[in-house]
């Protein structure tokens, strides 16, 4: 739990019901005037877990993948308006055909039996990434979860697919010159914020919090023009293993932290 904050008992009831995954105590000491709008996740170690527990990496992969709904409702009873979370980068195309071919199915079957739990808990479901790579069938699901759940206003869970933070930049780039060619755009007018309106994740903003699991100490080509101010926390947990209270305690170290913003 959070240490020296002081919870809002108005906000602690709204959140809490039968249902909850937290309970009262477990908030007791939790600021949500100071919770993080978003949140971003770097699921890692799915592989690592499969290996632990002597099964296949498609093993691991749906274990980690069942694991997404819980962490969102659990940010959404915690105040966090956003998650995004890592789920197919611009380098997975490297891992054998098998695994990708399991992570496409995977991603396909998830979307479309977890759209009724999206609609109950008010999740609006979106993408980052270029999806022109992506399986036909795939990018029919990921379209219709999106318009399903595009009325949902309670959090946004945001899937990054075929995305590279590299990638976003040079295709953020690339309509950035085109509206400047087409005189939609006056040259001198391009700033950090103009630039910023071009990304991918322009409709969302910047995180606040980066989370990462398994312990690596790398951020991976995740958003990186993004998290420039985002605070980070690491986790040695294994992503199949990481629970709410695991993201309840990287929230109240983030929430014990002073935020420079560069300053």
């Amino acid at each position: 739990m959070c240490s020296s904050f002081m919870v809002n008992s108005t906000a602690l009831f709204s959140v809490l019901s039968p249902t909850s995954i937290y309970q009262s105590e477990d908030l007791s000491d939790y600021d949500f005037a100071l919770a993080p709008a978003h949140v971003a996740i770097i699921p890692d170690g799915n592989r690592r877990w499969a290996k632990k527990q002597q099964t296949s990496p498609k093993v691991g992969h749906t274990e980690g993948a069942d694991n997404f709904i819980e962490i969102v409702k659990s940010c959404k009873e915690l105040g966090v308006k956003v998650v995004t979370f890592y789920t197919f980068s611009t380098e997975n195309w490297a891992r054998s055909q098998d695994e990708v071919q399991v992570l496409m199915w995977l991603l396909d079957i998830y979307l479309t039996e977890q759209r009724q739990t999206m609609l109950d808990l008010g999740i609006q479901f979106e993408t980052i990434g270029d999806l022109s790579k992506i399986p036909l069938n795939v990018v029919e699901t990921i379209a219709e979860t999106k318009r399903i759940t595009e009325q949902c206003d309670q959090i946004r869970m945001v899937l990054a697919i075929n995305y590279g933070g590299r990638d976003d930049i040079c295709r953020a780039v690339q309509r950035l010159v085109k509206d400047a060619m087409g005189k939609q755009l006056d040259p001198e007018s391009i700033t950090e914020e103009v630039l910023g309106q071009y990304l991918d994740t322009a409709p969302f903003g910047d995180p606040d919090l980066l989370i990462r699991t398994s312990g690596e100490l790398r951020i991976s080509n995740f958003l990186l023009w993004q998290i420039s101010y985002s605070e980070m926390y690491i986790s040695d947990v294994l992503w199949p293993d990481f629970t709410p209270h695991h993201l309840l305690e990287a929230i109240c170290d983030y929430q014990k932290r002073k935020r420079r913003l560069g300053g």
